[in-house]
């Protein structure tokens, strides 16, 4: 399994857009929304939303995955 991010595209609220996860990520990414029962993109958008401007979408997905696995 490579750590480096490989480019994942996404749609949020009708626009594409992509984002570069690592693979390790990116997984946690698609099995918390699965358990929480959004699509991908669902769950995207909603993190988006939330985000401050400072902030990547990447950096945003990857502080949710690990605060998703503190907080169970």
């Amino acid at each position: 399994m490579s750590g480096r991010p490989i480019k994942r595209s996404l749609t949020l609220k009708g626009h594409r857009t992509s984002v570069s996860l690592e693979d390790v990520f990116w997984q946690a990414f698609c099995e918390i929304a699965d358990a929480e029962g959004k699509p991908i993109n669902v769950l995207a958008a909603e993190i988006d939303a939330d985000r401050g401007f400072e902030t990547g979408l990447a950096s945003a997905i990857r502080v949710y995955v690990l605060n998703s696995f503190r907080d169970p």
